[in-house]
C-alpha cells in the first residue's frame, strides 16, 4: 500500500531530529577546510516575510551544499534587535521594547526552524542584550582613546517623524530612510566615528573584493567619492584674508574669470559686513543656506549669487576677480569655494551668463579651433591656450606642472579629497546602546571604566515620543559619579546608531559565549573571512561600507588580520507582489505561515528558490507554488512506485553494456545532471536552474523507468539514478529527502553524506560547430562542446591559425559570439 505524501509529519519529525541531535552545530576544526556562509541578520518586526525566507533559503542551500563537499560549514543567525521601531511599539501598545523584541524573536525563530534552516542556534546572538551590546561600547571606547571617536557640533540630517539624527547614508533623495519622512537640519552636539581616516583603503580595499558585482562597487566608489587634484589659495584683495579653493582642473585656471563661495562658508558672512546692501544679501544668505540643508542637490534649484564687492588675485595671471556667493556651491564637498572657469565648467557657463560675467577659453580639445564666444562649456581635456607659459601643454601633463608650480610658489599643492564624511552615530531614543562617556565639570568628557561594562539600558524609562532622548529624562540614569575625581556627573543620553551593532556581528558569531574581547581572535582567526554574505543590494552603502570599516578598525586593535569581512557579496532581488516589493505597509504580504501549512516548507523553498534567479527580482504567484507542489508530489509517487528496487540485492553500478542505449543514456544524463547541479550552485548560484535540471532528470527516469526495469542492469541504473536525484535535491527540500533517504534504507542523515560525483567522460556533452566570422565574412569553424562558456569560444576561435593569419596587421575591436552558433571578429 501506497503512503501519501503527508509533508507536515514529514517535516515535524526531521526537524526534531536535527535539533535533538544538533546536526548543525560546529566547531573549529583545523583539520578540515572551513567555510562561512552568512545571510543579513533580521530585524525581530513580528514575523518572517517572503524577502527573509528567500534569503535563508538561498544561504541555506549553499551551506548545505557546502557540508555535503566535506567543508566545515559554519551558518549561524541572530537579531538585529535594537532600533525604533520597538520604541514605536512600545509607545503604541504600551508594552516595554524589551518584552516586544524578545517575543518577537521567540516567534520568527519558530518561524525559521518551521523551514527547516540549517542553522547553529546555539550560536545565535541578539544585540538587545546586553552580553553582546558591551562589546559596541568596548569598541567605542578603544576608538574614543584613539581620538577617532569624537564629539563636535554641527549640523546634522534630523528626522522630525523619529524624532533622532540621521547619518548622511540614512538620508535618501532628502527623506528618512526608514519612514520617508522629508529630513531637516539641525546644529547639536553629535558623536562622530573617524571612518574618514580609512577612506582611501575602504577604496583600494576594492581590489580584493572581484567577487562582488561591480554595481555596488561603483556605489560604494561614488559615496567615498575620491578626487585627485590641487588646493590653490587665492588672496583676497586689500585684506589679508584669502580663499582656499579645491579643483581637479588647475589646468583650466587661467580661464579662472570669478571665485564663488558657498552660503555656508565661513567668509561670506565677512565679505559683505560693509556691504551698503548687508542686511538683504545677509537675508538672502539665512535664506539659502535653509534651502540647501533641505536639499543637498546643487543642480536641483536655479543658479543665483550676490556679488561681494570683493575681489581676489588670480595666483597665476596675477589679474583681480571678483568673489561670488551662489546656491549651487555647497560647503560639505571641497572647501565651499570654486574657482569658477564659465568656458569649461557647464555651471559656471550657466551662472556667467545669467550675470554676466567674463568667459575666458583656455582648454581647446585637439583638432579644434577655439572660439572667442563659445556658445556652450566644453569640459574635455585638450591643449592648454592663453596659460603662460604652460600654453601648448596637454592637459594632463599640465596638470602636473602646475600643481608643482604652485606648490613651488607657495600658493598652492597637489591633494586628495574624499567625498565620505565622518559617521554620526548619535540618536537621541531609548532603544539603543547607550553611549559609554561621562561628563564632569572639572574632568571633561571621561570614558565609563571597562570593568563597569555594559552600560545598561533602564527598565524605568518613560517613552512618550517627545523630541530627545527619553534616558535625558531619566534622573536615576543621568546622574553619576565621575569615574576620575569621585565627583558629580551625568551620562551621555543619546545612544549608538544601531549600524555600529550590525557592523561587527559577524565576528561574534565565531565565539558567541567569549567573555574577555568582543571574540576570541583565534576562533575569528579560523572562521574569518565570511565567505559568502548575501543580503539586499539596498545596504550597499550603508551597512556594507560600514562593515568593511569596522573589520579595519578591529584589524587595527588588534583582534584580527583579516583587512575584508565577506570577498564575496551576493545580492538577492527582492519579492515582489502586485508590481511592488512586498511590505506590510503596502497591504501586499504573503504569510508564509499560511503556505507551510497549505503545502509544507519544502515546497515553499523549491517555489521560491526555482522562480528566478537570487540577483533578480521574484514575482509572487501562488500558480507557482502549486507546481511546486506537484513537483514534489512526482518525486514521492515514484520512489513509492519503485520502493521495491531497493528490496534486492546490493546494486552493482558498473558502467553497463554499450549496447543497452537506455542504460547508457540515463547513465549519462545523471552525470550531466549531476555536473550542471554542481556547478550551478557551487559557481553561479543560479539555483534555479539547479532544481530544473533535477526537474529534467526526474522526467527521464519516468520515462525509461518501465525499459530499464526489464533488466538487472536497468534496475541498477534506475536505483543509482534514484539515490543520485535524492541527494542533489536535499539541499533544496531537505525533509522530503530524508525521509525518501531513510526509507531507502540509509541510516546515516542525509546532510552528513557526500556530494555526489560526476564522471567528465560520461558528462560529455555532444559537441556543436562553431562558425568563425571575420567583420562577417565567414573564414573558419571549429567543435566544442555544446554549452562551452562563452569567452572559451572566444579564446578558441582567436588562436585559429588561419584566422591569426587573416587578423596579420589588424587591431581586433571586438568579438561577438553566440552560444553555440557563432563568433564574429570585428577588426
Amino acid at each position: 500500500m501506497r503512503e501519501e505524501y503527508n509533508f507536515e509529519e514529514i517535516e515535524n519529525k526531521w526537524q526534531s531530529i536535527w535539533k535533538s541531535e544538533n546536526v548543525f552545530s560546529v566547531k573549529e576544526d583545523p583539520g578540515r577546510k572551513k567555510y562561512y556562509c552568512l545571510e543579513m541578520y533580521p530585524y525581530p518586526s513580528g514575523k518572517i516575510h517572503m524577502g527573509h525566507v528567500r534569503n535563508y533559503a538561498i544561504g541555506d542551500v549553499i551551506s548545505r551544499f557546502k557540508t555535503m563537499s566535506g567543508f566545515n560549514v559554519l551558518h549561524p543567525i541572530g537579531w538585529d534587535a535594537l532600533g525604533l521601531p520597538a520604541e514605536n511599539a512600545a509607545i503604541k501598545h504600551g508594552v516595554h521594547p524589551k518584552e516586544w523584541t524578545l517575543d518577537n524573536i521567540a516567534y520568527m525563530k519558530k518561524q525559521l526552524q518551521r523551514m527547516g534552516f540549517n542553522y547553529d542556534w546555539s550560536r545565535e546572538v541578539s544585540t538587545c542584550l546586553p552580553e553582546y551590546y558591551r562589546w559596541c561600547q568596548w569598541i567605542f571606547l578603544k576608538l574614543f582613546e584613539k581620538e577617532q571617536a569624537f564629539r563636535k557640533k554641527s549640523w546634522v540630517n534630523w528626522c522630525p517623524s523619529c524624532s533622532t539624527v540621521l547619518a548622511n547614508e540614512q538620508v535618501i533623495s532628502g527623506l528618512c530612510w526608514r519612514c520617508d519622512a522629508e529630513a531637516d537640519q539641525k546644529q547639536m552636539e553629535q558623536w562622530y566615528l573617524k571612518i574618514t581616516d580609512y577612506a582611501e583603503e575602504l577604496l583600494s580595499g576594492h581590489s580584493r573584493l572581484s567577487s562582488w558585482p561591480e554595481h555596488v562597487l561603483a556605489m560604494q566608489r561614488n559615496w567615498i567619492g575620491k578626487s585627485t587634484g590641487a588646493h590653490v589659495t587665492f588672496p583676497v584683495v586689500g585684506s589679508s584674508q584669502t580663499v582656499e579653493v579645491f579643483t581637479t582642473r588647475i589646468d583650466t585656471i587661467f580661464g579662472a574669470t570669478f571665485l564663488v563661495l558657498s552660503p555656508e562658508h565661513p567668509l561670506s558672512a565677512d565679505l559683505i559686513g560693509d556691504s551698503a546692501d548687508r542686511d538683504s544679501h545677509m537675508a538672502w544668505i539665512k535664506r539659502k543656506i535653509e534651502e540647501q540643508r533641505l536639499s543637498r542637490d546643487e543642480g536641483e534649484a536655479e543658479k543665483e549669487g550676490i556679488d561681494t564687492g570683493k575681489k581676489a588675485v588670480n595666483p597665476f595671471t596675477g589679474e583681480d576677480i571678483p568673489i561670488w556667493i551662489a546656491n549651487y556651491i555647497l560647503m560639505d564637498y571641497g572647501t565651499g569655494a570654486v574657482m569658477a572657469v564659465p568656458a569649461h565648467d557647464e555651471r559656471d557657463f550657466e551662472f556667467a551668463g545669467k550675470y554676466g560675467l567674463s568667459i575666458r577659453v583656455v582648454i581647446t580639445p585637439d583638432g579644434m579651433v577655439p572660439k572667442k564666444e563659445p556658445e556652450e562649456a566644453t569640459e574635455a581635456y585638450g591643449r592648454l591656450i592663453q596659460s603662460g607659459r604652460f600654453t601648448g601643454k596637454s592637459s594632463r601633463s599640465a596638470m602636473e606642472e602646475m600643481a608643482l608650480f604652485a606648490e613651488e610658489q607657495g600658493f598652492g599643492s597637489k591633494s586628495t579629497l574624499f567625498r565620505l564624511r565622518d559617521w554620526g552615530i548619535s540618536r537621541q531614543r531609548y532603544w539603543g546602546t547607550p553611549i559609554p562617556v561621562i561628563y564632569c565639570k572639572d574632568c571633561g568628557i571621561v570614558g565609563v571604566p571597562y570593568e563597569e561594562l555594559p552600560v545598561q539600558l533602564p527598565s524605568d524609562v518613560e517613552l512618550k515620543g517627545e523630541e530627545g532622548s527619553p534616558l535625558a529624562r531619566n534622573e536615576s540614569f543621568v546622574h553619576t559619579a565621575c569615574p576620575k575625581c569621585g565627583g558629580p556627573a551625568r551620562r551621555e543620553t543619546d545612544t549608538m546608531d544601531t549600524f555600529v551593532d550590525s557592523s561587527w556581528y559577524f565576528f561574534r558569531y565565531c565565539s558567541p559565549g567569549e567573555t574577555g574581547l568582543p571574540f576570541q581572535p583565534e576562533a575569528a582567526k579560523y572562521w574569518m573571512p565570511v565567505d559568502l554574505y548575501i543580503g539586499g543590494v539596498e545596504h550597499a552603502i550603508l551597512h556594507l561600507i560600514y562593515s568593511r570599516y569596522f573589520c579595519k578598525v578591529l584589524r587595527d586593535l588588534g583582534l584580527t588580520d583579516r583587512d575584508e569581512p565577506f570577498p564575496h557579496y551576493l545580492p538577492q532581488g527582492m519579492v515582489i507582489k502586485d508590481g511592488s516589493a512586498m511590505s506590510k505597509s503596502k497591504g501586499n504580504v504573503v504569510d508564509p505561515d499560511e503556505m507551510i501549512r497549505k503545502y509544507g516548507a519544502d515546497t515553499l523553498r523549491i517555489f521560491i528558490l526555482f522562480a528566478s534567479p537570487p540577483e533578480k527580482e521574484f514575482a509572487w504567484n501562488e500558480k507557482g507554488i502549486e507546481g511546486s507542489f506537484r513537483f514534489l508530489n512526482r518525486i514521492w509517487s515514484f520512489f513509492q512506485e519503485n520502493a521495491d528496487l531497493f528490496n534486492e540485492y546490493e546494486f552493482n553500478a558498473a558502467e553497463g553494456s554499450e549496447a543497452d542505449e537506455t542504460v547508457r543514456g540515463l547513465r549519462t544524463k545523471m552525470h550531466q545532471t549531476i555536473r550542471n547541479v554542481t556547478v550551478d550552485i557551487d559557481k553561479r548560484f543560479h539555483l534555479n536552474t539547479a532544481i530544473s535540471s533535477i526537474m529534467e532528470l526526474l522526467n527521464r527516469m519516468k520515462a525509461d523507468r518501465d525499459c530499464l526495469r526489464t533488466s538487472e542492469m536497468g534496475r541498477s541504473a534506475l536505483r543509482e539514478a534514484m539515490e543520485i536525484l535524492i541527494r542533489m535535491l536535499s539541499p533544496f527540500a531537505p525533509h522530503l529527502c530524508e525521509e525518501l533517504w531513510q526509507k531507502l534504507g540509509h541510516q546515516q542523515i542525509l546532510v552528513h553524506g557526500e556530494w555526489p560525483a560526476f564522471n567528465p567522460e560520461l558528462a560529455r556533452e555532444e559537441t556543436v560547430t562553431v562558425v568563425v566570422q571575420v567583420n562577417g565574412k565567414l573564414r573558419d569553424k571549429f567543435e566544442v562542446e555544446r554549452g562551452t562558456a562563452e569567452e572559451e569560444v572566444k579564446s578558441r576561435a582567436l588562436k585559429l591559425e588561419r584566422i591569426q593569419q587573416i587578423l596579420v596587421g589588424r587591431t581586433v575591436r571586438k568579438v561577438i559570439c553566440i552560444q553555440d552558433k557563432l563568433v564574429n571578429i570585428v577588426a
